[in-house]
């Protein structure tokens, strides 16, 4: 043999091996092998029907939003007052996620989860009885609040999320001179507060988001009407109109469009009216003796899920607390949410909503 023909077949039999051993690293693996960074997962595009759209779509986005990068600040949330004498609020509009809970005497409180943006916001309350039910599907994030009665404080205190209280000299809280109020009148500093907790940061909360609902049944739905109440005979009235310019929905009040502190109307990308068993709670009680109202989480229920002017009805899941809300259509379909903030709207079983 030549030695030529030497070395063109010992280059020929290393390119064979090197082959064999590139093949035996990926051919039969689930992943990388240890010590290796693969490629990174290519996210599923959300423009197809929605029904292809699975749980897992969004986890590249903001999990809260479906926009944008997951954010890599601590997850706050804010209770928020949302009596007449508590507005305009400071900061509402820039939540990703706010609920609107029923309390004492048929009046709401805000529970606002931010994440994508710090503001300064206002004006902060007292945490309520069911709130760490509520959060913990955020994992053990940080509540702040201003105060609670009786058991409401122990109850987050044993939930292991972090509080934010006021009352108990947390920081970068402050009181402001309001014509509309002397005492619903206390801001706080979010991105001062993220600077100095280490809690949870944003998970999968249960939500898929895609810009379409193409595949869904849907029907229109332009301004939604309801009455958020607990054991009460009254409630407070709660109304949304959607703004074909904004593209969003504008939460109105009294028959006006609510408006930020900053001037800004309050609106939501998405509304969900999620029906759950709401019980007076006996062993937490205001200075008048009305009785906390208690919102249960856990469970399953009737769901409407409202973007884009359209009306999408389901039902909601949630097995444990740790776990997120799943929405599904009655055949099990998921139902995605427009890429946006979403207000939550936590209504008694039974209470009607008008479209």
């Amino acid at each position: 043999m030549s030695r030529r023909s030497a070395i063109r077949r010992a280059a020929l039999a290393a390119a064979a091996g090197a082959a064999l051993l590139t093949a035996a690293c990926t051919g039969s693996s689930s992943g990388p092998a240890a010590g290796t960074t693969g490629p990174a997962p290519k996210t599923p595009s959300p423009t197809g029907p929605a029904s292809a759209v699975s749980h897992h779509t969004s986890t590249a986005h903001d999990p809260f939003t479906g926009e944008g990068p997951v954010p890599n600040n601590p997850v706050i949330a804010v209770k928020i007052d949302d009596t007449a004498p508590g507005r305009p609020q400071v900061g509402i509009d820039k939540a990703d996620v706010v609920y609107i809970e029923a309390a004492e005497g048929g009046l709401t409180r805000l529970a606002a989860v931010f994440a994508s943006h710090l503001p300064t916001v206002g004006y902060v309350r007292s945490t309520r009885p069911s709130d760490p039910d509520l959060l913990l599907q955020y994992g053990k994030i940080t509540e702040a609040y201003s105060g609670g009665a009786h058991d409401s404080l122990p109850r987050i205190h044993r939930s292991g999320i972090t509080s934010w209280d006021m009352d108990t000299g947390a920081a970068y809280y402050h009181r402001v001179n309001r014509a509309e109020s002397d005492y619903i009148n206390v801001e706080l500093n979010l991105a001062q507060v993220a600077k100095h907790v280490r809690s949870a940061k944003p998970r999968s909360i249960g939500w898929t988001f895609s810009p379409s609902l193409e595949g869904l049944p849907s029907t229109k739905a332009t301004d939604i009407r309801t009455t958020v109440t607990g054991s009460y005979n009254t409630g407070t009235p709660v109304e949304f109109r959607y703004d074909p310019k904004l593209h969003a929905y504008v939460r109105y009040i009294d028959g006006q469009r609510q408006k930020a502190a900053d001037g800004k109307p309050v609106t939501a990308t998405n509304v969900i009216v999620q029906y759950c068993v709401i019980h007076p709670h006996p062993q937490d009680t205001d200075i008048n003796g009305n009785p906390s109202q208690f919102t249960v989480t856990v469970g399953s229920g009737k769901v409407l899920v409202f973007r884009q002017g359209r009306e999408v009805s389901g039902t909601w899941t949630r097995k444990k607390l740790s776990d997120g809300t799943t929405l599904r259509t009655a055949k099990g379909t998921r139902i995605p949410l427009a890429p946006g903030n979403t207000w939550v709207v936590l209504d008694r079983r039974g209470i009607p909503t008008r479209t």
